[in-house]
């Protein structure tokens, strides 16, 4: 007896059973061999974006691989048009909820491993990737919801323009928030600074202490904190200090007028030997610069091989003692700064003017 059922026999439905079977086993093997290939790169290899990889695909939903395999079987089968349509708008929404979870995971795997790559050295930056985070994962399942209803005939373009309006609507009633947000990821991803640097910005210095997704604070010298917007900030010049390799240092001495040109003449060279004597420090230049006004000025230039602060203050210290020494020793004055007054004698009113004693006859 023939026996049918919606319209397909039973070798119909023998076959399509059949072939539904044979494509789970195929995508089955696929996904185990592709995971037994990346991991053997992701073993090899030192970047991170294999090891993504691999995990996005072993997340597969086994839903999804029955879909997969159901829509195969479904093919060799005679179906009215209506149930062909849910069937191929089935898969299509299986397909697009697969790849929306792939998206979602590679996501989180990324941010999570970029925070705990800068935990160390930028902890601040969790808040910001956070942020960065929610923000790529919500767009992508909203494409999804778009993408799942335009496929069901829903006419999106309505949806769409509102969301648009809607957008623009909170974007300018919210756009310092949104622009110190944009800033906060800006200054995560381009770094110009990361916790713990020393940096100037308008002339108030101080340590990076938190990066936020509104605000930055740092903490000055004298031990206050001083907030900055992230827009405010990035708008700003920044100088940082945590980055120097090097410090070119110059500074002025001077001599008395009284010292005479034979000693003139030497001063450079005993400027030179007082930084070539120093470690960490490569003399630069030494020259007699200017006439001050109480002074005969000289400058010298050297490069401190550290941006260490505290490395440069002893060089300079040891120059200073080793001049103070040898200008001593070579009868030479530090000039400091003097005036000479010049009196001159004014004869009170009704004096009679001395006359000259007359010649000798």
């Amino acid at each position: 007896m023939n026996y049918t059922f919606l319209g397909n026999d039973l070798v119909s439905w023998s076959i399509a059973v059949a072939v539904t079977l044979v494509a789970l086993g195929l995508v089955y093997s696929g996904k185990r061999l592709l995971l037994l290939h990346l991991g053997k790169i992701a073993s090899r290899t030192q970047t991170h974006l294999d090891d993504v990889a691999l995990s996005v695909l072993s997340s597969t939903a086994p839903a999804f691989m029955w879909a997969v395999a159901l829509y195969a079987g479904a093919q060799t089968l005679v179906l009215p048009a209506r149930g062909a349509l849910v069937i191929s708008n089935g898969i299509i929404v299986a397909i697009l909820l697969q790849v929306a979870l792939w998206g979602d995971l590679g996501v989180k795997q990324w941010l999570t491993h970029y925070r705990n790559q800068r935990h160390g050295e930028d902890p601040a930056s969790t808040t910001s990737t956070a942020a960065l985070g929610f923000v790529v994962r919500a767009t992508i399942w909203l494409v999804l919801a778009l993408m799942i209803l335009d496929n069901f005939g829903v006419n999106i373009t309505t949806l769409v323009a509102s969301l648009g309006i809607g957008g623009i609507a909170v974007a300018l009633a919210l756009q310092n928030v949104l622009g110190d947000l944009f800033s906060s990821l800006s200054i995560v991803l381009d770094k110009p600074f990361v916790i713990g640097d020393f940096i100037i910005v308008d002339g108030v210095a101080g340590t990076v202490e938190y990066v936020g997704l509104k605000t930055t604070r740092l903490r000055s010298l004298d031990g206050e904190q001083i907030v900055f917007s992230n827009s405010g900030l990035l708008k700003s010049r920044i100088h940082n200090y945590k980055r120097m390799q090097t410090r070119r240092i110059a500074f002025t001495i001077g001599v008395t007028y009284q010292t005479t040109a034979q000693q003139l003449q030497a001063l450079p060279g005993m400027l030179r030997e007082a930084v070539e004597h120093q470690e960490n420090a490569s003399f630069d230049r030494a020259h007699f610069k200017s006439f001050g006004p109480s002074s005969l000025d000289f400058e010298v230039v050297y490069i401190v091989g550290s941006a260490d602060y505290a490395v440069y203050m002893d060089i300079q210290q040891a120059i200073n003692l080793a001049l103070f020494t040898r200008f001593a020793r070579e009868a030479i004055e530090f000039a400091y700064p003097t005036q000479t007054v010049h009196y001159v004698a004014v004869a009170p009113p009704g004096t009679p003017a001395a006359h000259p004693d007359p010649a000798p006859a």
